[in-house]
């Protein structure tokens, strides 16, 4: 055998060992868990036969506590790049299955590579987390590591769309990186958030609270809004992250891709004609407006489960990527609160950091009302809305299809807050607020006078309805562009996105604003 046979012998032994992970025992116990391992899920990201891994052979230089007689298969980490439905994706996927993907020194540099490559590259990052935290026989090298990751998370933001997967246990300091990406997908029953563990606060406060109810999925996608999407599975995971990057550029110098749906661009929508309810208190289904609307009827919904009194997802009209933000009707009566207001300013911002065009839907009676609400700081946390449409420069549109009162009218995108082309369907109220508070207040010493109160009243609630509750004091102001048939809506926002979608804005040069937080 000659020296190169030898050489490339010793290449494919080192490599077949590494391959195994953690060991044949620790992978079936991984995978009795439900859990995909490592590999398994890059493989089930990538495009078949792309993947190409990057520092395969890095060990760890600990020797604290007898870990220089330890080996960690690639220091419990695999990265590297590929094609995702044929387009280039950098990616970290942490190896629960050697020493539970613990991060130390050279784990974090592993991260840090790929994430400095996918910044010069201009292509988006996909982290998959699996891991017990720091490596404590590390010390501060392993805090030094997280914090080495935090500050790229913060200089990519922005710059490449970067998405977590958290796919098994993630605690302590581990949590802020994703915290600090664009989304994150949480597997049901198999991965956790938190800062401290049930073990921590039992000890600290007497509380007992179980792993999926303090930091499950389910929690951080309903109650805290950490996540944006909870996934049965690994696979369906990793499914979902495809399915997003498909709608999204690459870097913030491209346009979105534009794919061909097939759905005709004047296709029109009878059924929006007849969704709006007589009664104007009673709800309806904001979803079945955009599924109308949108290609195929088809959207990608993060924040299914957080604050649905609003609506947020991708979609596509004529094959373009757009933002839609919509009030939910069916929830809170599409009230603005705190955590809407958080939640449709991070999706507008991030729309705007990419260059992907906004269609707001507006049929808001209000900011909801309450002493927790203005406690909480339903001041700071709306007005976080009015700044980030006001800052976004990509096209904004604007429907209006029922209710859109007071300072809600201008949260939702108005023409002052910069929207390039609103629209209203004949059911539209834009007014102050509605006919009923209005007649109230400004006729109420008449009111209170007449011989009959409740007769006059509704007098003045009729008057002030035929006055203000529609829209076309708004369009006679030039604040609504034109008013269409809800039937029409699909192909005059097509038309409108194609007229604007090479929309330039100048804005003061400055190195960032102090938004409201």
């Amino acid at each position: 055998m000659g020296i190169t046979e030898e050489k490339i012998k010793e290449l494919k032994a080192r490599e077949a060992k590494l391959l195994q992970l953690g060991g044949e025992k620790a992978v079936a116990q991984h995978k009795a868990k439900g859990k995909l391992t490592a590999r398994e899920r890059l493989n089930h990201l990538f495009d078949p036969g792309t993947f190409r891994e990057l520092d395969m052979f890095v060990t760890h230089r600990c020797v604290n506590y007898g870990m220089d007689q330890v080996e960690i298969p690639s220091d419990g980490v695999i990265t590297g790049h590929g094609l995702v439905n044929g387009r280039p994706v950098f990616a970290f996927s942490q190896d629960f299955t050697s020493r539970a993907g613990s991060l130390g020194e050279m784990h974090s540099r592993k991260i840090c590579k790929a994430m400095d490559l996918a910044l010069k590259a201009g292509v988006p990052f996909v982290g998959m987390n699996d891991s017990g935290g720091a490596r404590i026989q590390e010390a501060v090298d392993a805090l030094s590591g997280y914090g080495q990751i935090f500050f790229r998370n913060s200089a990519s933001s922005g710059v490449i769309p970067q998405i977590s997967a958290i796919m098994g246990p993630t605690a302590g300091g581990a949590v802020y990186s994703p915290a600090m990406t664009d989304f994150i997908f949480m597997v049901k029953n198999t991965s956790y958030m938190f800062i401290t563990g049930p073990e921590v606060i039992k000890a600290v406060t007497g509380e007992e609270i179980s792993f999926e109810e303090l930091g499950g999925a389910k929690t951080h996608n309903e109650k805290s809004g950490v996540a944006h999407f909870a996934c049965e599975n690994d696979a369906d995971c990793i499914d979902q992250i495809k399915r997003l990057l498909a709608y999204l550029p690459a870097n913030n110098m491209e346009d979105p891709p534009v794919a061909a749906t097939g759905d005709d661009p004047r296709r029109t929508a009878p059924e929006l004609d007849r969704i709006i309810p007589d009664n104007p208190n009673r709800a309806y289904d904001m979803k079945e407006v955009i599924r109308a609307v949108v290609d195929n009827g088809e959207f990608f919904e993060p924040h299914q489960y957080f604050a649905q009194n609003i609506v947020v997802c991708f979609a596509r009209l004529n094959g373009r990527t757009i933002g839609i933000i919509a009030n939910q009707p069916k929830s809170l009566a599409g009230c603005l609160d705190i955590n809407a207001s958080d939640k449709a300013t991070r999706f507008i911002r991030f729309c705007d950091a990419f260059n992907i065009p906004l269609l707001t839907i507006a049929d808001v009676p209000g900011y909801l009302p309450g002493s927790n609400q203005e406690w909480g700081g339903i001041i700071r946390h709306g007005a976080k809305l009015l700044w980030c449409y006001s800052e976004a420069t990509v096209p904004k549109l604007l429907l209006v299809t029922r209710k859109d009162y007071g300072g809600s009218y201008l949260a939702m995108c108005s023409r002052d807050l910069g929207a390039d082309m609103a629209f209203a369907w004949p059911t539209a109220e834009i007014a102050v607020m509605g006919a009923e508070g209005a007649a109230n207040i400004i006729h109420r010493k008449e009111i209170t006078e007449a011989a009959d109160p409740a007769a006059k009243r509704k007098e003045k609630i009729a008057e002030y309805e035929a006055l203000f509750s529609n829209p076309y004091v708004a369009a006679a102001r030039g604040y609504i562009d034109a008013v269409i048939l809800p039937s029409e809506t699909r192909p005059r926002l097509i038309d409108a996105l194609e007229t604007m979608c090479a929309k330039r804005e100048l804005r003061p040069p400055k190195k960032h604003g102090n938004i409201p937080m």
